[in-house]
């Protein structure tokens, strides 16, 4: 199959990575990172590309870069930081069978409030995050938008 690159695919690709990038921020790689299905070996294994986020070096840096604004304090940094590790890792009271087993099958925030409480500051981060309702007003907004440009009665 021969790829032939024009000039439209140039501007729809540029268009694409931009609106890519406005909704890759810290945030989004915090929300990301804390979101406990990612670390399932379900969710590992239905594609051989994923990797865990902690394992994603863009996500990682990202991720740190939210930790250190959230907890300017050096101190609670540590703390929130040894808490992610802890869970990352599957340690502490997140080696248990059914934290392991619910990570995959559970809706993140459920996930969170049962299996959050030996990592605190972790949970109350990670509950303000995944609470939050993914919104299409983005998208909506731009076909909003190019249907003033192309229109059938335009055309």
């Amino acid at each position: 199959m021969v790829h032939e690159e024009s000039p439209f695919f140039q501007v729809v690709h540029g268009i694409l990575i931009d609106r890519r990038n406005k909704n890759n921020t810290p945030l989004h790689c915090l929300a990301h990172a804390l979101n406990p299905k990612y670390y399932s070996e379900q969710w590992l294994n239905e594609d051989p590309t994923r990797v865990p986020p902690h394992k994603d070096m863009e996500i990682n840096q990202e991720r740190t870069k939210c930790i250190r604004k959230y907890f300017p304090n050096l101190e609670e940094r540590n703390k929130v930081n040894m808490e992610y590790a802890e869970f990352v890792g599957n340690n502490g009271d997140f080696r248990d069978f059914d934290s392991i087993e619910n990570r995959y099958a559970m809706d993140p925030k459920a996930w969170w409030v049962l299996q959050g409480a030996c990592a605190p500051m972790l949970q109350t981060i990670a509950l303000r995050l995944l609470a939050q309702p993914s919104s299409s007003s983005c998208a909506e907004r731009n076909w909003s938008t190019y249907s003033f440009v192309h229109s059938m009665k335009r055309n």
